[in-house]
C-alpha cells in the first residue's frame, strides 16, 4: 500500500519496542527507521525493511516520515528532544512531568508552528486518557470532586529511586490504591484525602552482600518527594524472586468522579485501566495519536496540541460514516 503513514520511532526502550509491535497492528501505518543514541549495529531489531539509524541522521529523512513517535523519557530526553524534532517532524511524545507541561507546550508549540508542523505532547494514559476523563466528568457534573488512583502498577520513576539508594543491588515499586479511600470515594461522602490515605508503596529490594538492610529500608521510606508521604513497606528477596516474580511492567487505575446533578442525585462517573504492560499499552496510544496528528497536519492545523485539541474521530483508522454507522 503506497498510501500508508510513514512513521519513525526515537528511542529504544520499553515504549520504543512497544510503538514497533502497536504499529504492526495498524494497516494504515509503516514503520521506515528507528533513531537511537546508541551504535545502531548496537541494537538487535528483528524488523525487516526497518532501518536502525543514529538520532543525529534524523533531518535527512524530514521527507521520508510523516510522524515521528518520541519514546524517550520526560526528565531529561523530551524537554530537549520535543522542540527539536518538532522543528522538522509531526511529533507525538508522552511527557508526563505535570508541573512543567504548560512550559513545555509552548516550546514545542513555537517550533512546530514556525515549522508547520503539529506536535501532539503528554499522550498516554496518564496525562492522556485519563486526563480526557477527568475533563469530561468535570464538565458534565461541574457540582462534585475528582480522584486519580494509580495501580496497583510499577512505577518505573519510585523503582529507579530505590536502586540509587547505596547498598540496593536490585529493586522495583509497586504504587498500591488504598481500598478504603476507594470505597468512600464511591460511596459517594466525597472525602477529603491526604496523599497517604490514597495510596500505599510497596517495595522488593534486593540488597548487595554486606549492607545493613534496616539502614536501607530507613532511606528508603524517609526519601523525600517519593516515599516519605506514604506508609511504605519494605520487603528484602533475592535476585531470582526479583527475576522470577517482578520483571514485568503492569499499570493501571482509575479516574472517578463523584457529583450531583440535582439536590440528592448523586452520580458517580469512573473510567479505570488493568494493564499487563504499562509501555506497550502507552505505545499504543502514542500510535493512535499519531494518525491524529498526521490528519490534523494535512487540514493545516500547526503546532503543539494536547489530547483535549483532538477530536475522537481522528484516532480511528475508520472513517466518518463507518464510525458512525457502527459505534455511535
Amino acid at each position: 500500500m503506497s498510501n500508508q503513514m510513514k512513521v519513525g520511532i526515537v528511542g529504544y526502550g520499553n515504549l520504543g519496542r512497544g510503538a514497533i509491535e502497536a504499529i504492526k497492528k495498524c494497516s494504515d501505518m509503516e514503520l521506515v527507521a528507528i533513531f537511537t543514541r546508541r551504535a545502531p549495529e548496537t541494537l538487535s531489531i528483528n524488523e525487516p525493511n526497518v532501518e536502525v539509524l543514529h538520532i543525529s541522521s534524523a533531518e535527512q529523512y524530514k521527507d521520508k516520515i510523516d510522524v515521528m513517535i518520541l519514546c524517550g523519557g520526560s526528565a531529561t530526553d523530551l524537554p530537549e528532544q520535543g522542540p527539536y524534532f518538532a522543528k522538522m517532524f509531526n511529533t507525538i511524545d508522552s511527557y508526563d512531568t505535570h508541573a512543567k507541561i504548560p512550559e513545555y507546550f509552548s516550546e514545542v508549540d513555537r517550533a512546530a508552528k514556525e515549522n508547520g508542523k503539529t506536535s501532539i505532547i503528554s499522550v498516554g494514559w496518564d496525562p492522556g486518557l485519563f486526563s480526557l476523563n477527568r475533563l469530561m466528568s468535570e464538565a458534565i457534573l461541574p457540582a462534585g470532586e475528582t480522584y486519580t488512583f494509580w495501580g496497583k502498577g510499577l512505577s518505573q520513576g519510585h523503582s529507579d529511586a530505590i536502586r540509587r539508594v547505596e547498598g540496593v543491588a536490585a529493586g522495583v515499586q509497586y504504587t498500591v490504591p488504598v481500598d478504603e479511600a476507594i470505597e468512600k470515594v464511591k460511596s459517594g461522602v466525597n472525602p477529603e484525602l491526604s496523599t497517604r490515605e490514597k495510596h500505599r508503596r510497596v517495595c522488593y529490594v534486593v540488597a548487595e552482600e554486606g549492607y545493613d538492610t534496616a539502614k536501607i529500608e530507613n532511606e528508603i521510606k524517609t526519601m523525600p518527594n517519593y516515599f516519605a508521604d506514604y506508609d511504605t513497606e519494605v520487603n528484602f528477596i533475592t535476585a531470582e524472586e526479583l527475576k522470577e516474580n517482578h520483571s514485568k511492567l503492569p499499570h493501571g487505575g482509575f479516574v472517578i468522579r463523584s457529583g450531583k446533578s440535582g439536590e440528592d442525585t448523586k452520580q458517580i462517573v469512573e473510567f479505570s485501566l488493568n494493564l499487563d504492560s504499562n509501555p506497550e499499552f502507552t505505545a499504543s496510544v502514542l500510535v493512535a495519536y499519531a494518525r491524529a496528528a498526521y490528519r490534523l497536519n494535512k487540514e493545516g492545523q500547526a503546532g503543539a496540541k494536547s489530547v483535549f485539541d483532538v477530536a475522537p474521530g481522528l484516532l480511528s483508522p475508520r472513517s466518518a460514516e463507518d464510525l458512525r454507522r457502527d459505534l455511535l
